[in-house]
């Protein structure tokens, strides 16, 4: 048809330039483009306003490679549970690092003192119980 405006002249939208943007910051990652070079494609993706302008920017890069994508949410699940557990690890390793000086100062007494790493102990553990919680109830 007569009316029909060309791809390359089609008015390219925020997220058009932003996924540019990512292809710019991956080609210097690997090293197709240099820090100048890579400014100065960057000014110009921002101020582009069409298809065209845009391809012109990255027309001397390969076109870049789909990432495997990983199951449906299985992905995002081994995510979060290795999140949870560096979480856990985090509290493990504090709580141990404070029982130790409670221990340590216990000796020191010649008697057991007053428990208080229970406070900052089971205050965070209530927090990251929560915090698993709060996640449960978002994914169901």
């Amino acid at each position: 048809m007569a009316g029909e405006i060309e791809r390359a002249d089609m008015r390219a939208s925020d997220g058009d330039r932003s996924a540019v943007a990512r292809r710019l910051q991956h080609a210097v990652d690997e090293g197709r483009l240099d820090l100048g070079d890579y400014d100065e494609r960057l000014q110009q993706t921002y101020a582009a306003k069409t298809y065209g302008e845009l391809d012109r920017i990255t027309a001397d890069l390969p076109a870049p490679v789909p990432e495997a994508s990983p199951a449906r949410s299985g992905g995002k699940d081994v995510a979060r549970r290795k999140e949870r557990g560096d979480e856990w690890r985090s509290w493990a390793g504090t709580s141990l690092v404070l029982i130790t000086i409670w221990g340590i100062t216990s000796v020191a007494a010649g008697t057991a003192i007053f428990f208080w790493p229970i406070f900052p102990v089971g205050i965070w553990a209530a927090i990251l119980v929560a915090s698993m919680l709060e996640r449960r109830s978002k994914d169901t």
